[in-house]
């Protein structure tokens, strides 16, 4: 599995995190690579992950205005958790990361919603994903 993918994997469960327990972003990086190695910061994907959450922590209101925009009759609050915060990490990376292309993002993005979400959670996240990236000019 390359660096990136490991990245967005530990993402996931740092926002994921976030989002139920309520700590910031600092707190749950700290909290997150603490208790799985004991170290502040593993390097594998690490430094690529702590981009992600701490871009979102930075823009929290506005990453999730655009999924609440895109997302007809799905309001954010209930979705399913694992999906509001796959799609956190994939605009977050729509959004500050320009080298990487739509396609990846997108790719990288359904593979995390179907691994780690339910059956229908790839094509949900698809689905608004294309319409995030179409909106934010990503080609």
């Amino acid at each position: 599995m390359g660096s990136r993918r490991k990245g967005r994997e530990a993402a996931l469960r740092i926002l994921y995190f976030m989002d139920v327990s309520g700590v910031s972003g600092t707190q749950a990086i700290k909290s997150y690579w603490g208790h799985l190695t004991g170290d502040d910061e593993p390097s594998d994907g690490a430094d690529f992950a702590n981009q992600l959450v701490r871009a979102y922590a930075d823009h929290e209101e506005e990453v999730n205005e655009i999924i609440r925009t895109a997302s007809h009759h799905w309001r954010l609050e209930r979705m399913p958790i694992v999906d509001r915060n796959v799609l956190r990490v994939a605009i977050v990376e729509l959004r500050e990361m320009g080298d990487i292309p739509k396609r990846v993002t997108l790719n990288e993005a359904v593979e995390l919603a179907k691994r780690f979400g339910s059956e229908g959670s790839g094509s949900f996240v698809n689905g608004v994903l294309d319409r995030i990236a179409t909106e934010l000019g990503k080609s």
